[in-house]
């Protein structure tokens, strides 16, 4: 009787240095997931792992695709794959090259920060503004205050590693908690909740995209019009208290949210 399971090889083959190639790639054709995305899902966990660094070069479809057992257009259907989510880029008389992982990140109750902690991803925070101010009326309706009530505003941007991800927006009720700049610089904003005893229990929270204005695109290292992911939170605790609201920007090339979900 024939295993149906292919026999593990190594992807890619022509790395530069012998600590980076990577453990054996395996294709299962009795799963009922494509070859291509079997494929393409391992070596995206790979590079996310780092175990395939930036910049290393992807073989060459074809070798790729005999030494996989798999055919060419298999082969570069997962390469696309890769190419369409910003893990990988295709440049003439280099070949395929690994970029920046993008950070995915799951939808729960959670702060980008902490996020990038569990990663391993080295957050780094810039606070480019840090002023008390009256709400808005849109602030003010996400955290059911009056309008003109003080509110300290943040504006932030958070690097993964030496990359800009995320322009951040922030506004907490004054008498929520005192903040300065070295504060946030050092520490997420969940994470100084957390310490003074907030504790963010319940969220609603509205996932969009749109494209990059100038400013945007030049603080967030992008192309002008390019597309980003936009949040906006509000999250209040156990007892109902409004603690945030956030409104922030993605870098759509370089993250992306995850979504789990079950049959009920």
């Amino acid at each position: 009787m024939t295993n149906c399971r292919e026999r593990g090889v190594t992807v890619p083959s022509d790395l530069s240095t012998p600590q980076d190639r990577v453990r054996p790639v395996d294709v299962d054709r009795s799963s009922p997931v494509p070859l291509y995305f079997q494929v393409a899902t391992r070596l995206q966990e790979l590079i996310e792992k780092g175990e395939i660094g930036v910049g290393a070069r992807i073989e060459n479809e074809v070798d790729l695709a005999e030494r996989l057992g798999v055919s060419r257009p298999t082969t570069r259907r997962a390469i696309q794959y890769l190419v369409e989510r910003g893990m990988l880029v295709r440049k003439r008389g280099v070949g395929t090259q690994v970029v920046h992982p993008k950070v995915r990140r799951p939808v729960e109750l959670s702060s980008l920060y902490d996020d990038l902690i569990a990663g391993d991803r080295a957050p780094r925070t810039e606070v480019l503004h840090l002023e008390v101010m009256p709400a808005t009326d849109t602030v003010a309706s996400a955290l059911e205050i009056a309008p003109g009530t003080l509110v300290t505003w943040i504006e932030r941007l958070r690097y993964a590693g030496a990359e800009p991800l995320a322009l951040m927006h922030n506004a907490i009720p004054l008498d929520v908690l005192p903040l300065t700049r070295d504060d946030l610089a050092a520490h997420g904003l969940y994470e100084l909740l957390r310490r003074n005893g907030l504790t963010p229990r319940i969220a609603t929270q509205v996932i969009g995209a749109r494209s990059a204005s100038a400013a945007e695109a030049k603080t967030l290292d992008e192309k002008r019009g390019a597309s980003l992911l936009t949040m906006t939170r509000t999250a209040w605790d156990a007892g109902g208290r409004a603690l945030e609201y956030g409104s922030h920007v993605y870098r759509a090339s370089r993250y992306s949210f995850e979504i789990n979900l079950s049959a009920g």
